[in-house]
């Protein structure tokens, strides 16, 4: 059983299911694919199912039955792996938005430095996003000023989505408790390990823009984040969580 889990939720990612998978199956570090699709109908899954038969135990398939939202299919493949001895999980982009050449960076930065969660981080080193227009850059940057301010996490990318996560963290988190289906889903993962005392790290990575294929982002999305924040800050301060 290799160490680290790489899950890629898809919806609608013809174009580049194949090339991601093969990309990060080549790595040294062995890395197995997990992809969660909700059921495409342009035949992701079934570019999965041929990339599982040219590479038996590295590359995996859970197909849920629709559009279910990116929280749920990351807390699907959260389970998945603990269910299994995978010691490190990361969650990352299928459309190459995420380098997964960094994969080995955010790996290493957990696995030989000791910490429990490593953000491939945005803004940790000025603004690195690549083909986003201004105003999204401009949103994006500022909701995670937004987010710093309310949570009082110091973290300079709350919303990023491309995180390692060690299994400990995922264990000690209730994952039927997270509550968020959006980009409020990533900030509310790092808050609760923020409040339980492990060790976060932010290491810079460059974001580039979808070249193929469809963005899901929308301002419900974006919404749910804002107010979220406010949610899970109050939460703590009364304690619920």
């Amino acid at each position: 059983m290799h160490q680290a889990l790489v899950i890629i939720p898809t919806y609608n990612e013809i174009e580049n299911i194949k090339a991601i998978v093969e990309k990060t199956v080549g790595y040294p570090d062995n890395f197995d694919v997990l992809v969660i699709d909700d059921n495409s109908p342009d035949g992701t899954a079934e570019e999965v199912e041929n990339l599982i038969k040219q590479y038996p135990g590295r590359v995996f398939l859970e197909r849920r039955t629709g559009k279910l939202g990116l929280g749920t299919a990351y807390i699907h493949g959260f389970k998945w792996a603990l269910s299994r001895d995978y010691q490190y999980i990361i969650e990352m982009d299928a459309d190459f938005s995420h380098n997964p050449d960094d994969l080995t960076r955010l790996y290493h930065n957990s696995k030989d430095n000791g910490y429990d969660v490593t953000i491939g981080s945005r803004y940790v080193s000025g603004v690195n996003v690549v083909n986003w227009p201004m105003g999204r850059v401009l949103m994006s940057y500022f909701a995670s000023a937004y987010v710093r301010f309310v949570t009082r996490m110091k973290l300079r990318d709350a919303t990023a989505g491309f995180v390692c996560y060690r299994r400990r963290v995922l264990e000690s988190i209730d994952l039927d408790k997270i509550e968020f289906k959006g980009y409020a889903f990533q900030i509310e993962m790092k808050f609760k390990a923020h409040r339980k005392g492990f060790r976060i790290s932010e290491i810079p990575i460059i974001f580039i823009n979808r070249q193929l294929g469809t963005s899901k982002m929308n301002s419900s999305i974006f919404g749910e984040a804002m107010f979220g924040v406010i949610k899970l800050r109050l939460d703590a301060l009364l304690s619920r969580n």
